[in-house]
Parts: structure tokens; sequence; C-alpha cells
């Protein structure tokens, strides 16, 4: 069955897999399967890389069928996934329909496999009709569940019409995953004393996404203003959003919580908190995070004037608070209604 599977692969993505994984190794499973049960027949001591032929999208449960071939790898275990993303699903369906035909039924695929997965009430026929099969699903959310599994991203390639990902084991499965699909999202953040506080937010990023901020750093680092260059995490809704600021009108419950105060720097997760200077992320925890930061104040363009943005502010909050929070109040509310500030 392996070397059938492996002689009808495209040379390109026989070559693809053949970087990171021996193909002709006895240790290395290839398989196209959507059923736990082939995976919890194999044994760990015989299994070093697992290749899935299967598209993710016709796996019910994606998080616990990765989790189980994660449970069947050694540290260091390679995993090979296949995904359509909906970019490539629509490319798909104009191909297949004519014009009109092909933006109507994309228009009931969308709702009925995108939409109706999200609603409580829905959900239950979406699965009911479909047994999760042919699911559409974004390349960040497949990501983002794959880095949720315990796996580091090596490599992600489109190969013909799908999208072909190479994940190395690095950890266990993250057992706090609870996606949030609906349009309010709750992010942990360092607030004061260093405890994580939750911020709440309107989505602007695919599910799963949160799980990727590193991956992205990686790959892109920090563009102009301090933001992750080509964030493909964020979705065109999303940056509408950020652009109009209404990402930001849910943080007023934190602000009514006492999490934050109306001045103050960023409330930032754990991986970009570490990549600031020592010396800012000890006075950055002296005191609560805010909603209108000292970035719309100065409109630094890299992180290390970030970093001095925030330096100033916190130096001068020590000195003066209720003084220093006024001044940047009032500065900060002219530059984003009269100057337009922004940070998308």
């Amino acid at each position: 069955m392996k070397k059938a599977f492996i002689k009808e692969m495209q040379p390109e993505l026989r070559n693809f897999l053949g970087r990171y994984i021996d193909l002709k190794s006895s240790s290395t499973k290839v398989m196209s399967t959507a059923t736990p049960f082939n995976i919890e027949c194999l044994e760990e001591e015989e299994t070093s890389a697992i290749v899935n032929l299967r598209r993710i999208n016709d796996i019910r449960y994606v998080n616990q069928f990765q989790a189980l071939i994660n449970a069947k790898l050694p540290e260091g275990g390679m995993y090979v996934g296949v995904l359509e993303s909906h970019d490539q699903r629509r490319k798909r369906i104009f191909r297949k329909y004519v014009p009109g035909l092909a933006q109507l039924y994309y228009c009931i695929d969308f709702i009925f496999k995108r939409v109706f997965p999200r609603l409580p009430v829905f959900r239950l026929v979406y699965f009911l009709v479909t047994m999760g099969r042919n699911r559409v699903m974004s390349r960040a959310e497949a990501l983002g569940r794959l880095v949720a599994s315990g796996f580091k991203i090596v490599e992600v390639k489109e190969i013909g019409r799908n999208t072909f990902f190479v994940g190395r084991k690095v950890a266990e499965p993250c057992c706090e995953v609870k996606p949030s699909y609906g349009p309010l999202f709750v992010m942990n953040r360092v607030g004061k004393d260093g405890e994580m506080i939750r911020v709440f937010k309107f989505r602007t990023m695919y599910p799963y996404a949160e799980h990727l901020q590193e991956y992205v750093y990686e790959q892109n680092k920090l563009a102009e203003g301090g933001k992750f260059a080509n964030d493909f995490r964020v979705t065109p809704w999303g940056r509408f959003m950020r652009r109009m600021w209404l990402d930001e009108l849910p943080m007023l419950i934190n602000l009514i919580r006492g999490d934050i105060k109306i001045v103050g720097v960023r409330p930032l997760s754990k991986h970009y908190y570490s990549l600031y200077t020592r010396e800012l992320q000890e006075k950055r925890i002296d005191s609560k995070p805010g909603l209108l930061p000292p970035f719309y104040f100065d409109m630094p363009r890299t992180l290390e004037e970030i970093i001095a943005s925030e330096l100033k502010y916190l130096d001068a909050y020590q000195k003066q608070p209720v003084a220093t929070d006024v001044r940047y109040f009032f500065s900060i509310c002219s530059n984003i209604l009269l100057k337009k500030a922004r940070s998308n």
C-alpha cells in the first residue's frame, strides 16, 4: 500500500517530501485516512514519520486526530498533512462553474460550510449532513491547529491544488485549546505584576491564529509600526475593522473591570513581550497596561523606536502619574482624530 501511494505521487510532491523524510524507510508511514483507528494501530517504536495524504478538511475531529499522530511520534518526529485552503477552494469552484452560477454556489457553500459550523444550532445540522467532511478551512486555521497539536511548522508549500505542510514534533498537544469562532475574541496578555489578563477584542484573525505568532515573526519579522509583516492571519474584514478602530471597542470591558487604565502601554502577548529589553519588561509590569498606548503619542516606526517611546512614557508616569496620563491622553486623541493616526 505504501509503495502504491508513493508511486502515485506527483514528482514535485515526492521531491518536496524527500527533503525532510526518507520515504523508503520502514519507519515512515504513508497513508490516506480520516479514521483515528488507522493511527492508533501504528507501533510507536516503529514510527518516525507519518505522511497522511487525506485532506484534513475531511477529518471530523482534526485536533484529536493530530494529537494521536503526536503520540505515535518520537521527539523530533515528522508529520506531513494536506489541506485545501478556502482560497484554493474558491478557485476550484470558479474553475468548475460558469460565471454567475459560480458566485451563487460559492455564496451557498461559504454560508453552509463556513458560517453554519460556527453557530450553536446550525452546527448540529451541518455535522449531521456532512459528518464533518469537506469543511472549509483557512491556511491560518490549519497551521494554528498544527502548532496547537505540538508541532513546529517546518515548511508549507502549494502543490497542485492543495497545500502541504510539514511539522516536527516539539511538544505535547496544548490541553487548553478552546478556539473561539464568534465575533468576540479573548486574548491572554501580560498585565500588572506580570500576571496574565484576559483582554477582549472583536475578532480580526482566523481561528487558531494566536498559535502562529512565533511562526509569523520568524517568517516575516516586524513591519513599520511594530506589527507583524505580511500577516496572513488577518481576515479582509479584520483589516477594515482595525482601520476603523472597531476591534478595540470590547476593551472597554477590561477598562470597567480595572484590568487596564485609559492611558498606558499596550497589553502584549508573551511572545511579543519577550522581544522587549529586560529593562522595559520590568518597567512595564510596574503599572497597568492601557487602552490608549504611547504609540499614538510618538508614532514610532520600528521596534527600537517603540521601546524608546514606552520607556519615555513609563519614566514620566513614574514621576508624575496623573499629569503624564492627562498630557498623553489629549495628544493621543488629537493624533487619532485630526492626524488619522493608525496602527495597521
